[in-house]
């Protein structure tokens, strides 16, 4: 009987360890994404599953990436052309996801709106009488957000009675 005992035989293990390093950092960042986002009904244990991914994406990413290197330098000798150019192309989203793991994406999707422009009660004909605001009333001046315009930026930053204020919704 003929062993093969060629460096070739175990390499799809390593093959499957290089995805899944790169799907564990894909799903680290892209879960909380999917989770919370505007719109959306979120349990609290999804919300605190998020922020826990969250927190520790960076280092996880980070730790992915160094991973899939020492991967690829230990595939790249007996590799073909394919699984080369594979190698590439997995890259390509683990990349992506460490950048994006270090950003703020939430302030991406609840930005405040810019150079927001206001209206008088007599001039603010586009809200209809049945329609939710928000309302503030400071040292005798009141305003208010209609909520149906506040759910696609959820900040304003404005000054009511003299005072600087932030609202959210």
């Amino acid at each position: 009987m003929i062993m093969n005992t060629s460096p070739q035989k175990g390499r799809w293990k390593f093959w499957l360890l290089l995805l899944l390093v790169v799907g564990l950092a894909i799903a680290m960042v892209a879960i909380p994404v999917f989770v919370i986002m505007p719109f959306k009904a979120q349990t609290t244990t999804g919300v605190e599953w998020s922020y826990w991914l969250r927190r520790f994406s960076p280092w996880v990413t980070l730790i992915s990436v160094i991973l899939f290197l020492a991967l690829c330098v230990r595939l790249w000798r007996g590799a073909r052309w394919w699984g080369r150019l594979a190698m590439f192309v997995l890259a390509a989203p683990l990349l992506g996801v460490t950048w994006f793991a270090r950003q703020n994406h939430f302030e991406w999707m609840f930005n405040p709106l810019p150079n927001a422009a206001y209206a008088s009660v007599t001039d603010a004909g586009f809200v209809p009488d049945n329609d939710m605001v928000m309302a503030v009333e400071i040292n005798g001046e009141a305003v208010a957000y209609p909520v149906r315009q506040m759910a696609y930026h959820h900040v304003v930053n404005d000054v009511v009675g003299g005072r600087p204020i932030t609202a959210t919704y």
